[in-house]
């Protein structure tokens, strides 16, 4: 594959992606969206890839939000379709079925935390500063920021965050629960791939099928919910996975899973 706007590289069973446009400080355009697309779709269909880590390059960036000038261009009808397009590429990465790690290396910012919002997990650099600051703008966020906050802090402080539009320090977003860990710059992609590597040690249906449970779940009743987890923990109990995971355990020693 070959990319503009962003890099990737594959470390063993480990994808990393990092949005390289450090002059704008990582802001996404509509070009840079498009081949985060490709990138994630790639990524869903490959077995051998089982984790992401998402960066943005240099040290002031995750993703500082959008190409305003670019925005600034849209009318209502260019607009919806805007935002139709950026959700569905945030829908690719909260569901491409592989855990997805934010390395949040400075300001992540509108589109810039709601891509981290989309990730499974999020880490952040001790520099790092989130939010949602659409409504200086006169706006409200387009890719998801709405529906993904509060969902993961709470209604009201999601709301906070949303009208007031202020940015908030790592140490904070660890508060609210918005990010996992706050590590130092120069620990974050490592502990990334630390994390990574536990993840990697397990059944990749099993976590792909976790991954799915959560995500769907989040927007059932608890008894549809339950059932789902009833419907996914059958499906793990069919698999050589599952076989190789219990006699492994049995005969204590290390699972060698398959994928299968």
């Amino acid at each position: 594959m070959e990319f503009e706007n962003i890099l990737y590289e594959e470390k063993g069973a480990i994808a990393q992606v990092t949005v390289n446009r450090p002059k704008v400080l990582n802001a996404l355009n509509m070009a840079t969206m498009e081949e985060l697309r490709r990138a994630f779709h790639e990524i869903k269909g490959k077995p051998g890839v089982r984790a992401v880590i998402l960066t943005g390059a240099g040290e002031k960036a995750f993703i500082a939000g959008a190409d305003i000038a670019e925005l600034a261009r849209n009318d209502a009808v260019a607009a919806k379709e805007y935002t139709h397009r950026g959700q569905s590429v945030l829908n690719l990465i909260e569901n491409c079925g592989k855990p997805v790690i934010a390395c949040i290396n400075g300001f992540a910012l509108g589109g810039g935390c709601e891509i981290a919002l989309a990730c499974t997990l999020r880490l952040a650099s001790e520099n790092a500063k989130l939010g949602q600051p659409e409504v200086k703008l006169g706006i409200i966020p387009g890719y998801g920021g709405s529906q993904r906050l509060p969902r993961l802090v709470g209604k009201g402080i999601a709301l906070q965050l949303l009208l007031s539009g202020e940015m908030i320090s790592a140490p904070e977003a660890h508060r609210i629960g918005l990010v996992n860990e706050v590590t130092s710059s120069a620990e974050l992609i490592p502990r990334a791939e630390s994390i990574a590597q536990k993840i990697l040690a397990n059944g990749p249906l099993a976590v792909q099928w976790a991954l799915e449970a959560v995500n769907k779940g989040m927007e059932m009743t608890l008894a549809e919910g339950l059932y789902l987890e009833a419907v996914l923990f059958g499906l793990c109990c069919a698999t050589e996975d599952k076989n190789e995971g219990t006699r492994a355990f049995l005969e204590k020693r290390a699972p060698q899973f398959k994928g299968k």
